[in-house]
């Protein structure tokens, strides 16, 4: 039974990898953590004069570089002049060329923000009256394509080895001391060395092309990467190469002086190892907690340490249960894992989990800051899966601490005279090999002369030392199948063994919310862009939200249509498409129809016409009296997948 856990396991991780392969690719760009609140002009409005400049207004302070603010004619010519610049708080602004003439201008933006992310997008409006154009901005996504693929994968494999690294090595540390001489454990950590450290140079390249470009052609572009190594985020990685080279000073220390020494000597070089250790492992996290979402926002003096203190606690119980798997199943078989040094992990993992669950719910409250956010917004939900992984995680870790209780007493109770009859067998088994041995020799010697007698001897010894071999080879697996044979222990590397499968998935889902916009972000740009709609109905203008879902791949979003001046006669129509995460898309088709079921007039039917990505616009709409209109868009987002929504409003 035994001889199948080994393809078992390779199969169940090579699964789990997949699974975890698909989460990172399914998850799309990454989405921006700040937000665009505010822009003047605005998005969609129609102006009598020709502004001297185009301002943005962001959720939180961003970089920006000499293309960041780009304003094109409907022709596709930039009529930006000078470079963007702070004007004032959170708001930029770039200048514009004087006597533009009357038409639809586009405004792109990409720049990146406090926590590291990269922020793109584009808008629309118009002087004088809306005209078409010829601008696509259907590109304008950031961290998308092969290099945000790419990056995004960085980003985990780093995470994976820091948590390998830190924790395995606390493993040792902290539980099994005579662990340092095993084999499996010593590449297990290694692994997590070369996987961060690999990652973070990969990083350091991808960083240019991620947050300007995107091509993959820029990653070895020397201009770019200058770019980066003056910026926060660069600053960051940098500092975690050098913090790797001491890392790997503890590894050699850990693996060689450390594990030479005797036990008492041990006891003396733990202590330094272990300040060391937490130090090194300190300043790695901080490397992440500095340049990243705890960095920016909400009380950010407190979150850096809280966010420290949680990656150290998720490296402790992760990686460590990784180190404790690798010992399982891949110890030697003459030393195995004692229950002392399980139970010990089992306190270790305890105090990280209350370390995590108080860390966790700062987190929470700092990055959702409503009830509502954890529901409402992507933010929330991936949150809510995170939660539901860590509470499996823990009953499965429950039922390991069964196991470990179990494995205690039966160490306990094991009688000496088994030990006895253990060594006993040993000596008989060296003894027949010695008188094998003899046997084998005593024939060899019945070839005679003097050449033959050299060969009696030298064939003797050889038989020997490979007799000796074979029974060492015997000892060794008679010693694991008793190991495994025991079923407390067995039960123990099962129930670890779906531990670690369980923190796979857990970590993906991890590095998928550090890239995921806060929900008190994307709720305050709702709010936002909720005020300024108010704004524009107020002074005459009607703006209606509708969410559709067409129900087929990639068909929920949020159907915008702004009337101006909503009354009767003619009127402006703006349809916007955007994904429920704000960011605008193209569609095959938007219609939009106009009922006053009142007076049985209708549906008046207008199709719009495609002005930009997400953007439609139609002019002279007639409303022919007041009322209370019901205001319809059918929305088709592929061949056979269509919806229609609708809304009541008054116009005139």
């Amino acid at each position: 039974m035994t001889q199948t856990i080994a393809p078992r396991v390779r199969t169940l991780v090579l699964l789990l990898l997949a699974a975890t392969g698909l989460l990172l690719a399914g998850a799309g760009p990454v989405s921006a953590h700040a937000a665009l609140t505010g822009s003047d002009p605005q998005q969609g409005a129609v102006v009598d004069k020709a502004p001297t400049q185009v301002s943005l207004t962001f959720s939180e302070g961003v970089a920006l570089s000499d293309d960041s603010l780009r304003v094109l004619d409907p022709k596709g010519k930039r009529i930006d002049r000078g470079d963007p610049a702070n004007v004032s708080g959170t708001t930029y602004a770039v200048k514009l060329h004087s006597g533009l003439p009357d038409g639809t201008y586009t405004v792109t933006y990409q720049v990146v923000s406090e926590d590291s992310h990269p922020v793109a997008g584009a808008y629309t409006f118009s002087i004088g009256a809306p005209s078409q154009t010829s601008v696509s901005v259907s590109g304008q996504e950031a961290g998308g394509g092969v290099v945000g693929w790419l990056y995004g994968f960085g980003r985990y494999v780093s995470y994976a080895g820091f948590i390998v690294l830190v924790g395995g090595a606390a493993f040792v540390l902290a539980c099994w001391q005579r662990g340092s001489g095993v084999r499996a454990l010593q590449r297990l950590v290694v692994t997590g060395w070369l996987a961060l450290t690999a990652a973070t140079l990969g990083l350091l390249l991808l960083r240019g092309s991620y947050t300007s470009t995107g091509k993959v052609g820029d990653v070895f572009d020397l201009d770019l990467l200058g770019q980066v190594l003056q910026t926060k985020t660069g600053a960051a990685l940098v500092s975690r190469l050098l913090l790797l080279a001491a890392a790997a000073l503890f590894i050699a220390v850990l693996f060689g002086a450390f594990d030479k020494r005797e036990d008492e000597e041990k006891r003396d070089l733990t202590f330094g190892l272990g300040i060391g250790g937490t130090v090194v492992a300190a300043g790695l996290a901080a490397s992440w907690a500095m340049s990243e979402h705890a960095s920016t926002g909400l009380q950010a003096g407190i979150a850096m340490p809280v966010d420290i203190l949680h990656l150290l606690a998720v490296a402790s119980w992760l990686g460590g249960l990784a180190a404790l798997l690798v010992a399982l199943y891949r110890g030697p078989a003459d030393t195995p894992l004692p229950g002392s040094a399980v139970r010990r992990f089992s306190r270790v993992a305890f105090g990280s989990v209350l370390a995590l669950v108080a860390t966790g719910i700062y987190q929470s409250w700092r990055q959702l800051g409503s009830w509502s956010a954890f529901t409402g917004t992507r933010y929330g939900q991936l949150l809510l899966v995170k939660i539901g992984l860590v509470v499996l995680l823990v009953g499965i870790a429950w039922i390991s601490r069964r196991w470990t209780a179990r494995l205690a007493e039966t160490v306990v109770a094991k009688p000496r005279k088994a030990t006895e009859d253990s060594d006993g067998e040993k000596e008989h088994a060296t003894a027949q090999a010695g008188a094998s041995a003899s046997t084998s020799a005593a024939a060899s010697g019945k070839k005679g002369a003097s050449a033959e007698a050299s060969g009696k001897k030298g064939g003797g010894s050889e038989r020997a030392a490979q007799l000796a071999r074979q029974q060492a080879a015997i000892d060794t697996a008679r010693q694991k199948q008793e190991r495994d044979a025991d079923p407390n222990r067995f039960g123990l590397r099962r129930s670890v063994l779906a531990e670690a499968g369980v923190a796979v998935v857990l970590l993906a889902v991890t590095t998928m919310l550090t890239s995921t916009e806060p929900g008190r972000t994307e709720e305050d740009a709702r709010a936002a862009t909720s005020s300024s709609s108010a704004e524009a109905s107020s002074a005459g203008a009607l703006t209606l939200d509708m969410s559709f879902d067409t129900g087929g791949e990639d068909g929920k979003g949020v159907v915008r249509i702004d009337l101006d001046p909503a009354r009767v006669g003619g009127n402006e129509m703006h349809v916007y498409v955007q994904r429920p995460n704000g960011r605008a898309f193209d569609i095959p088709e938007v219609k939009v129809a106009f009922t006053l079921e009142s007076q049985d007039i209708g549906p008046l039917p207008v199709v719009p016409d495609h002005i930009a990505t997400g953007h439609w616009s139609a002019s002279g709409v007639q409303i022919p009296v007041a009322g209370e209109w019901k205001i319809t868009a059918t929305v088709r987002t592929s061949d056979i997948d269509q919806t229609t929504v609708s809304k009541n409003a008054q116009i005139g």
